[in-house]
């Protein structure tokens, strides 16, 4: 499934009153799994999920919704599908009202600014299949401020892909197994091919490429320092890995330095590129004949790797992915956190890895290890990282604050320092402030 919004998706502007507009801070506080009383008289619960469930899994609905109603006879059990570009606006406005859906699916960027202004019921962990073994990433995206809000669903990884017929042209005959490699086959690729050739295409304002070179080096976006969120990349480790990135972008990234990713798939089928790290739907799109210019030498000659970091390891990715959540709102809590679980649980999981999803948990992510076809990308899941937790994230990236410091440091505006401190600055102004 080509999941493109997956982890692109922004978070969405807050509507004003979802804290006013709540049920009162005694009702908040209740888990959404405690009670019973109201699960009895329901007679039904409302699901919001995307359109990728509706199109790709539907029978996983069923199942789920079958488990429920056998449990509570008479129950019933409503669906309505959002595309990601509309789902948010329409549960900001819904949110206003008393008819708040009793579950709805949010991207994994998208959690922190509604956990922050209470909109989502707290959640007890214990109460879903493998929450000891969620994914780090995550499990970081449902919690705030040392509480859970929500469920994971599934998740997608970021992986290198490289055209085999160009390395081999270089006398590359494997994929590289770490940075010093890569980069020895970079520069063969890049020698071969010449200087207007994008040995790695790497668009400047691909945030999530750049942080995964943070994480790699021990740095991070932004740090919690006594219950305040401030800006970290000033940090050493985190100069450390922009540098790295900075370099690695001066060496092979021949493109426009002011873009975006959100083309790389279409840039990558004008085959005048070799490497790209990204979601692992982007290179099979490529090869697509609509977007195909290299005369059909995309669709046999495209091979996956994990992508390797300078610090040895495998360079952590951002675990893009979708959560579910409850809205405070919900008058069928409990049913609710029943459906979740019946939707999410070992069996479902099953199902949407059989789809091409990653699982929520580690446990089931080994399974895919040893599979060739999902191998890879099981592998690189296994080291992520996650955006900061603080209540004005969504802020920053509205702001585009990362983009526009990329952006700056590979064109030469500005140095790694100095672009890191403005971005700093500007994550301190809004970090602790709820949009």
């Amino acid at each position: 499934m080509k999941r493109k919004l997956i982890a692109a998706i922004g978070v969405a502007t807050m509507i004003v009153g979802i804290a006013a507009c709540g049920s009162d801070k005694k009702d908040d506080d209740k888990k959404a799994s405690s009670g019973g009383d109201k699960a009895a008289s329901a007679s039904s619960i409302t699901v919001w999920l995307t359109v990728d469930a509706q199109h790709n899994w539907p029978e996983l609905i069923k199942t789920a919704d079958d488990a429920l109603t056998a449990k509570h006879p008479g129950l019933k059990v409503k669906h309505e599908y959002y595309a990601w570009p509309d789902k948010n606006a329409k549960l900001d406005a819904v949110l206003a009202t008393d008819k708040a859906p009793d579950v709805v699916e949010m991207g994994n960027s998208e959690m922190v600014p509604y956990m922050a202004e209470g909109a989502f019921a707290e959640v007890d962990p214990s109460k879903f299949d493998n929450s000891a073994q969620w994914l780090d990433a995550l499990k970081q995206s449902v919690t705030y401020d040392g509480k859970t809000y929500g469920v994971p669903y599934y998740a997608a990884a970021r992986i290198a892909t490289w055209r085999k017929d160009i390395a081999a042209a270089s006398g590359i005959k494997a994929a590289p197994k770490n940075w010093t490699e890569l980069t020895a086959d970079l520069d063969k690729i890049q020698s071969k091919q010449g200087p207007k050739f994008n040995a790695w295409y790497q668009p400047s304002r691909d945030w999530y490429a750049a942080m995964s070179f943070v994480y790699d080096a021990g740095g991070a976006i932004a740090a919690n320092e006594g219950g305040q969120w401030k800006g970290s990349l000033e940090s050493p480790q985190a100069i450390q890995g922009l540098t790295a990135w900075k370099d690695a972008m001066g060496k092979y990234m021949h493109g426009d330095l002011t873009k975006d990713e959100s083309d790389r798939y279409i840039v990558y089928g004008q085959g005048k590129s070799d490497l790209i790290f990204a979601p692992g739907w982007e290179g099979p799109s490529a090869a697509d004949p609509k977007f195909d210019k290299t005369g059909g030498k995309l669709k046999d000659n495209l091979e996956n790797f994990v992508m390797p970091g300078p610090s040895g390891k495998n360079l952590p990715v951002f675990l893009g992915g979708s959560d579910l959540a409850i809205p405070t709102k919900s008058k069928n809590a409990d049913l609710a956190a029943e459906w979740i679980n019946d939707f999410t649980n070992t069996a479902g999981q099953k199902v949407l890895m059989s789809k091409g999803n990653l699982p929520n948990n580690n446990t089931q992510l080994e399974t895919l290890k040893s599979d060739p076809a999902s191998a890879v990308t099981a592998t690189a899941a296994g080291s992520s990282w996650f955006v900061p937790t603080a209540p004005g994230w969504g802020t920053v990236e509205k702001a585009q604050t990362l983009q526009t410091m990329l952006q700056n440091i590979a064109t030469g505006k500005a140095s790694v320092q100095d672009a890191a401190k403005t971005a700093d600055e500007a994550m301190d102004k809004v970090l602790n402030v709820k949009n």
